[in-house]
């Protein structure tokens, strides 16, 4: 509210005004303590485009890998946009709707992919590099019109290569019709393929991910392994938490709240703060990455308090509602590790058929 306030009586000055549009970085304030001027948002300037803050804009979004943050979503204060209006246009649409995310060409980290049900910040998989996204559904700015994002002619070329009467024969899945979602989930996992990343790793830094068929016995482990991580990806939230000693202060009182967590140096515990430490993390945890990263290690990077030098703004990850929410996303960040990792240990071999045919 500050913010747009600050905005809107610039833009206020601007229109009354009306200077050379050439001195926009000679007539706005540049006070940090109250807006941080971006391109777009001078460009809104000029235009004399007024903001506006409604509670609905207040939406949760993914900072980086099972970090949540609230954003204020809002095509003036946003730098970019992008199409996350048509993939997530309503908080519930999030409740139906999938998103991977994929390092985007010419990625400097390791090749990642993430699935997540909230708007993905475009740097999402790593600080630097960028990221595409491709939602199952899109929707209409009111969340009407949903329509499949993948097409009709992909679900074809997918039922003429695996919906067979032999292949049902010997599939989990008897009677079965193969759908997009089936698709969706089977791609999930391809990503995931370590054979997959180290095969096409010079391709991926110049082009998206191209989508080959694998041997018919199987497509439906992958189907199967694809839908599992792409439900603990995005319900990471919702998994069980793996079992921790607690090792209490008995000098300091009782305290949830984190300020900066640090893991000792065999990574086997974690300093979660002066009261608390938690041990017994399994070497296995930091097999799962994302970029040049854990799941854990961003985790452990992203929530901790941080005070911006310049406007003074103070970012606290700490919920005064939910004490005890950072010790139960650890917990369950470990969980998914372990069985992301064991999921992808276990994938079928990567035996693709006619290589020319990719989607």
């Amino acid at each position: 509210s500050s913010t747009i306030e600050s905005y809107n009586d610039q833009v206020s000055k601007w229109t009354r005004t009306q200077p050379n549009s050439h001195q926009v970085n000679d007539f706005i304030s540049n006070d940090s303590t109250k807006i941080s001027w971006s391109r777009d948002l001078k460009l809104d300037l000029k235009r004399g485009n007024y903001a506006e803050f409604n509670d609905s804009k207040i939406r949760n979004s993914m900072r980086r890998p099972f970090t949540k943050q609230y954003l204020f979503f809002d095509r003036i204060l946003n730098e970019e946009v992008y199409r996350m209006p048509s993939y997530f246009p309503l908080p519930t649409t999030g409740l139906e709707n999938q998103v991977i995310c994929v390092s985007d060409n010419a990625h400097r980290e390791p090749f990642s992919i993430l699935s997540v049900n909230v708007i993905p910040d475009f740097h999402i998989l790593a600080t630097k590099d960028r990221s595409q996204c491709f939602p199952f559904y899109t929707y209409a700015a009111d969340g009407s019109q949903r329509r499949e994002n993948i097409t009709d002619w992909a679900l074809t070329q997918f039922r003429a290569m695996y919906q067979t009467s032999e292949v049902l024969k010997t599939s989990e899945v008897l009677n079965m019709p193969l759908t997009k979602w089936h698709i969706f989930h089977y791609i999930y996992a391809l990503l995931h393929h370590p054979t997959y990343r180290e095969t096409y790793a010079a391709n991926l830094r110049r082009e998206l991910p191209r989508i080959p068929f694998v041997q018919p016995q199987h497509f439906w482990p992958f189907v199967h392994a694809g839908e599992r991580l792409a439900h603990i990806h995005a319900h990471y939230e919702e998994q069980p938490e793996y079992p921790l000693t607690h090792t209490e202060n008995p000098d300091e009182p009782l305290n949830y709240r984190v300020e900066k967590m640090r893991l000792s140096k065999d990574k086997t515990s974690l300093k979660y703060n002066d009261f608390l430490t938690l041990s017994g993390i399994p070497p296995q945890v930091f097999d799962y990455k994302l970029g040049n990263r854990s799941a854990l290690d961003w985790v452990i990077d992203q929530y901790r308090v941080k005070t911006d030098k310049r406007s003074g703004i103070s970012n606290d990850p700490n919920n005064l509602d939910d004490e005890t929410y950072i010790l139960r996303l650890i917990k369950q960040v470990i969980s998914v590790s372990l069985e992301t990792v064991e999921l992808v240990n276990n994938l079928p071999p990567l035996e693709i058929i006619e290589p020319e045919r990719q989607l």
